[in-house]
């Protein structure tokens, strides 16, 4: 965890101004009115404008190089009329988190993964190689997998690299997966209820996260979607970090630093930044489909009613990617949805980082500027809810209304 962010730490690390902010020399009035321009950051640095255009003895030093990167952000045009949809999903929540174990129903072996709450596709690599882990030790080879979401695709993805026949039975394919409709933040959120956790399942969330976050740097580009990205948490306070980095594991979110005003663009004291990979659902899981396919797979659309159904299938093997479907299914009272809101607006291609504010946040794909988000517990409707639309929308202009341009 980085240190309080001191006035000595800013004499150091601040260019723009002799004075921190709230100096009694500026008085509040003047930081919030004075400009950071190009002039003042050459006048600052020693430079003039001649000497970055004129070649002479001493190391030529382009604006763009002595700009931070944090203060080149591009500011999200958020609007009314920039809507494009809102969309709803149910996370599969349990206080006691995901369930990765193997039971037995009749003659065959059922390896249950599900229940991640917001943290589906963060997790979805990690969890699907524990149950591939269960499933080698049934000595079988061919096996049935339960759901199409990123939890189901990358289990039976693992499976296929283990030599495994696979077979996937789901209600729902991509694009009307709920995971099609998640941020994919790579981040867990919203896994379980502190508290409400057994020591056996914390052994298995930090191995799951572990490897998860291993195996998406290998699908990191284009094909799957998949990048790394700046993130910034807006706070008041430096000693207040984000909720993580006391319970998670600090290591896994690189670059990470507390920006103090002048710093960033954004009219909070300080702003948390760390980066983090990015995942785009609709280009993902196709990706990931495609790749099924490719390897052999098959792909049956099917509902199951009861589990009775499922000792007519033909494979020895099944595991139970259904998320929130298990409630009925497998009879897991435990599971509850967790309704989430996301606002569409049109895409912007200049806009390529994270911002997290309170209970608002801005997450950027190539098919729309993401705004979220709700979070209702016990919440069956599918249906959107007109006052969050208008509280989301309202929430995010305010907050990109009052960023600075970008210094470029």
């Amino acid at each position: 965890m980085p240190a309080p962010y001191t006035l000595s730490a800013w004499k150091k690390s601040n260019l723009l101004s002799p004075h921190p902010p709230n100096h009694p020399a500026l008085g509040t009035e003047h930081v919030a009115l004075t400009p950071v321009t190009r002039r003042t950051v050459l006048k600052t640095l020693g430079l003039s404008t001649a000497s970055l255009l004129v070649g002479g003895c001493g190391p030529k030093l382009s604006l763009q190089q002595s700009v931070s990167p944090h203060l080149r952000l591009a500011r999200v045009h958020v609007d009314q009329n920039r809507i494009i949809r809102t969309v709803v999903g149910l996370r599969p929540f349990r206080p006691g988190g995901f369930v990765v174990r193997s039971d037995r129903q009749d003659e065959k072996t059922v390896i249950h993964n599900y229940g991640h709450g917001g943290g589906g596709m963060t997790l979805s690599w990690g969890t699907a190689h524990l149950a591939m882990e269960l499933a080698v030790e049934t000595g079988k080879k061919a096996c049935a997998v339960l759901g199409c979401g990123g939890v189901g695709l990358a289990t039976a993805r693992l499976m296929q690299r283990q030599g495994w026949q696979v077979t996937i039975y789901a209600r729902d394919l991509p694009p009307r997966t709920t995971s099609n409709i998640s941020g994919a933040q790579w981040s867990p959120s919203s896994v379980f209820d502190r508290g409400q956790t057994t020591g056996q399942f914390d052994e298995q969330y930090a191995r799951a996260l572990r490897l998860s976050y291993r195996y998406f740097q290998d699908l990191v580009g284009d094909y799957y979607g998949v990048r790394w990205v700046s993130n910034y948490i807006l706070r008041d306070d430096p000693n207040v970090p984000p909720w993580w980095t006391g319970h998670v594991f600090p290591d896994l979110y690189p670059e990470t630093k507390i920006l103090p005003a002048g710093e960033h663009p954004f009219h909070t004291p300080y702003a948390f930044h760390f980066d983090t990979m990015f995942i785009e659902p609709p280009v993902y899981l196709n990706a990931m489909l495609r790749d099924f396919y490719q390897a052999g797979g098959k792909l049956e659309v099917k509902r199951f009613e009861d589990r009775r159904e499922l000792a007519a299938l033909s494979e020895p093997v099944l595991i139970n990617c259904t998320g929130l479907g298990a409630r009925d299914l497998f009879d897991d009272k435990e599971l509850t949805p967790i309704k989430g809101q996301l606002t569409v607006l049109l895409p912007q291609g200049e806009v390529d980082y994270l911002l997290i504010h309170r209970g608002d946040y801005m997450f950027p794909r190539r098919d729309g500027i993401l705004l979220g988000g709700t979070h209702e517990r016990g919440e069956w409707s599918m249906e959107p809810d007109q006052e969050a639309i208008r509280r989301i929308v309202t929430g995010h202009k305010e907050l990109f209304d009052q960023m600075r341009p970008p210094m470029i």
